[in-house]
């Protein structure tokens, strides 16, 4: 018995082509549209570098780059003569990351050998999200409980710190990083092979053994690239040194009395201390160029030491 032949309408040819020709159109417009979205970040990147380099360019055909460069003197709120050596911000940054780093890396690694190695599924669900929600805080409230908790503290132990000072803000910005230090730091560990552990247990090795000389060699370049990544997010840490290190730039190696970093100079001027035109207005730029110099360096060093010393399972 022959089946019936099931017959079509034009109705239904012209929107079955129709469709075929709208699906081909969307085929077509698609990529575009996601080339565009995508290029969008590259685009403000590229906006970005040519506002700091414009901008500085102004600032330099008023400041010798020289004097920029090598002075050690910052006062361009002076009345007579204005002074931009970029030294004693420079110097102020580097002391806020240095404690911050002393304070991240011992507790952060720490925090990751402990995730990965020791604690329970249990104890993993509970420690990451917190660890997360560290990592949220706004960092107004990190400069506020630097200044009104951590600064009273260290005064109560050592009267000669000042109310700001760099220890306090540094030790806050260090509590800040850990979370980002712990968190890829455990996702390197984690990512190292049973096997290593299983053949090390096999030997008589102890847990502590198996974490210290075979986990975290293994996952040295991660480990290592976390640190790094941290370094550049201390680097530009902006409202923790506004709040607590106050604003006094300072070529020195006192960690006790107000200094200033690049980044709380910037906060100051962007306040409505300078007018627009003026050449602190533009040493703002000249300043955050330097500190993107700073952080494109460090996050190129993070990328080339996670190539270089990934290991490969």
């Amino acid at each position: 018995m022959k089946e019936p032949k099931t017959t079509i309408s034009v109705q239904e040819l012209i929107a079955e082509k129709s469709n075929r020709g709208l699906l081909a159109l969307i085929e077509k417009i698609m990529p575009k549209l996601l080339f565009l979205i995508a290029a969008v970040s590259v685009l403000t990147t590229i906006g970005i570098l040519f506002t700091l380099i414009v901008e500085t360019g102004i600032f330099f055909s008023r400041v010798p780059i020289i004097e920029f460069i090598t002075g050690r003197e910052w006062y361009p709120f002076a009345n007579s003569t204005p002074t931009y050596g970029i030294l004693p911000l420079v110097v102020g940054t580097l002391k806020i990351t240095g404690i911050a780093i002393l304070v991240a890396v011992p507790i952060g690694i720490a925090t990751a050998i402990y995730l990965s190695e020791y604690a329970s599924r249990r104890v993993r669900k509970i420690i990451k999200p917190i660890l997360e929600v560290l990592a949220g805080v706004p960092t107004i409230v990190y400069g506020f409980f630097a200044l009104t908790f951590v600064t009273p503290i260290l005064r109560s132990m050592f009267p000669e710190i000042s109310i700001f000072n760099a220890i306090s803000p540094g030790i806050v910005v260090g509590i800040m990083i850990t979370p980002m230090i712990a968190s890829l730091s455990e996702d390197a560990m984690n990512s190292v092979p049973n096997s290593m552990r299983d053949g090390a247990y096999a030997l008589g090795s102890t847990k502590l053994e198996v974490a210290l000389k075979i986990v975290l060699p293994a996952a040295i370049s991660g480990i290592v690239a976390s640190t790094v990544l941290a370094i550049s997010r201390a680097i530009g840490e902006t409202m923790i040194v506004a709040v607590a290190a106050g604003s006094t730039p300072r070529f020195d190696a006192d960690l006790t009395g107000s200094i200033q970093t690049m980044t709380a100079y910037i906060v100051q001027v962007a306040t409505g201390d300078a007018g627009y035109g003026t050449t602190i207005y533009y040493s703002i730029y000249a300043v955050g160029f330097t500190l993107f110099l700073f952080t494109l360096v460090m996050n190129m060093l993070a990328q080339y030491i996670s190539k270089r010393f990934r290991e490969e399972y």
